[in-house]
């Protein structure tokens, strides 16, 4: 089973103190990037992995998906998600991601946002999703960036010209990094960019998109904290079709 980090009490508060926690989608500066990689939503069956306090799967459904399944490791996650949630055709389900159960060809669109760095085995979570995806079917996530996964421990420093350097710490070792964010000993799986590409195409989808996304010289303006994210990419988004 994967770790389930966010049912940690000190996690949880902290995350639910997080923008993108409060203010939803609007919160998370990715989302505009995200957002237009989606297919047309109208009468879709979705599934989101990971789906967190549901405000994606809300989203989709206000934008046209006839049905929308979240799925999420967290109870914690799960309760706030279905507080918030009032459309029935909007439904929530506990679920190990690392051993995803889902019916063949039952879904047009899977979503998954900020999850997939946390899979221990990634190509099995991508063969089993693209057997639950029709034939043609989108698949569009978000993790975070490999470089963001293989941080030094030393931290950034800054050059000559001003600008925050960020050294990587064995960025070709892949394999479970130890972090602390938000609380002690959270796990994330680091891969090379070509590793996770890779494992999409060999689990038979076909790229559309690849993004390493950063923020906008006019987010950075309403955001001023943002711009030393400007250094490097932080999320890497991805777009692609079950061949």
């Amino acid at each position: 089973m994967a770790q389930n980090i966010y049912d940690d009490p000190t996690f949880f508060a902290g995350y639910s103190r997080l923008r993108r926690s409060v203010e939803g989608l609007d919160g998370a500066p990715e989302w505009p990037a995200l957002r237009a990689m989606l297919p047309p939503l109208q009468g879709l069956r979705v599934v989101d992995l990971g789906c967190g306090f549901g405000w994606a799967c809300r989203w989709m459904r206000q934008a046209g998906a006839a049905t929308v399944l979240g799925l999420d490791l967290s109870e914690s996650m799960l309760a706030r998600a279905r507080a918030m949630t009032g459309d029935p055709d909007v439904t929530y389900r506990r679920a190990d991601l690392e051993d995803l159960d889902l019916p063949a060809a039952g879904f047009d669109l899977a979503f998954s946002a900020l999850a997939l760095h946390y899979i221990e085995d990634l190509p099995r979570l991508l063969g089993r999703l693209r057997r639950a995806l029709v034939p043609g079917g989108h698949l569009v996530a978000s993790l975070e960036h490999p470089i963001l996964t293989a941080p030094s421990r030393q931290g950034w420093s800054i050059d000559a010209a001003g600008h925050r350097i960020w050294p990587l710490d064995g960025y070709q070792r892949e394999g479970a990094r130890v972090t602390d964010w938000l609380a002690k000993g959270v796990v994330k799986q680091h891969r090379m960019l070509g590793t996770t590409l890779n494992a999409l195409l060999g689990a038979g989808f076909a790229l559309t998109r690849v993004e390493e996304w950063a923020p906008t010289e006019a987010q950075i303006a309403e955001q001023p904290d943002l711009a030393p994210e400007r250094e490097r990419p932080m999320f890497l988004l991805l777009a692609a079709r079950a061949a």
